[in-house]
């Protein structure tokens, strides 16, 4: 079996964040949709999502560091080697070997797991492969509302997926074997980044400019969300960089779409351009008479 860490290629230090981007740098460069021709592609995408399935989970990853390739097997071999030293134990069965007697030995000590597991006849319970995982994209409305995708699976089968409201960048949407394709895997999905929208959870972030007259004297402006524009009240002496909170206008919440977080409006005050001989006189006295204000507050603060 490869190793996992050189399947993603990556070193043994690489952290959670190292992972992910490999992973999904990885599996479209090898989805078996972009490799039409290469009959391994399939094959390479499985190999991908394995290694990904036990390196992007801390136990796994951990019981993997340790073991290697019989990770899987971890609890077996920490059993053994807390029961301490070789015994053996004997017993007589009525029945057994049709009346006869009987003795079985267990040994804790030395020997693999395929010893361990052979002194059963391999009647032991099956270990069961983690489900694939199969990255799709979507955008930052779909995750609001919820999207539908036809997916290719790896065995080269196509089975369209719905995905559900406010599903996050990265997250999962495991796809059970009970789906016409009776195949089980997970959905790994991706939120494609926004051009207007950052994200964090169910709130969302964006700028809002504003002409600096309405910053000053107030007014109102146009906010663009996800599902239309509003309009905001602005006060008068409106600072730049001040932030206002739309309640209910963020994404919809993953498991209870009825509910929806917050946006926050930034506003960037716009300086006016272009300005007439007239308007920049005006500016000349707005600075004057702030000026002066300023002094009279200087000089009463002096005279106290």
């Amino acid at each position: 079996m490869p190793n996992l860490y050189e399947t993603l290629g990556l070193k043994r230090s690489a952290d959670e964040k190292e992972i992910r981007q490999a992973y999904r740098r990885l599996a479209r460069q090898h989805h078996p949709d972009v490799n039409p021709g290469d009959p391994d592609a399939a094959e390479r995408f499985k190999s991908i999502n394995a290694a990904y399935e036990v390196l992007s989970d801390s136990d796994k990853r951990a019981k993997y560091d340790r073991y290697g390739d019989q990770w899987e097997h971890a609890e077996q071999f920490e059993q053994r080697r807390g029961a301490g030293r070789d015994f053996s134990q004997s017993f007589r069965s009525g029945d057994f070997g049709r009346g006869r007697r009987g003795s079985f030995t267990f040994s804790t000590g030395g020997g693999s797991l395929d010893d361990l597991l052979g002194s059963f006849g391999r009647g032991g319970a099956p270990f069961r492969s983690p489900p694939t995982d199969v990255p799709v994209d979507i955008t930052l409305e779909e995750a609001d509302h919820g999207a539908t995708r036809l997916v290719s699976l790896p065995d080269g089968r196509r089975l369209e997926v719905t995905i559900p409201p406010g599903i996050s960048d990265g997250g999962r949407v495991h796809i059970g074997a009970g789906n016409p394709s009776g195949s089980e895997f997970n959905l790994l999905v991706s939120v494609l980044p926004h051009h207007r929208f950052e994200r964090d959870g169910p709130d969302l972030y964006t700028s809002v400019d504003v002409p600096l007259a309405d910053a000053i004297l107030g007014g109102s402006t146009k906010v663009t969300t996800l599902r239309g524009q509003i309009e905001l009240t602005l006060p008068p002496e409106t600072q730049n960089g001040r932030r206002f909170r739309l309640a209910g206008q963020g994404l919809s919440q993953l498991r209870n779409p009825d509910r929806r977080g917050n946006l926050f409006a930034t506003i960037n005050v716009v300086l006016p351009t272009g300005l007439s001989e007239e308007q920049r006189q005006l500016f000349e006295q707005f600075r004057e008479s702030v000026s002066a204000n300023h002094s009279s507050d200087n000089d009463w603060d002096n005279d106290c």
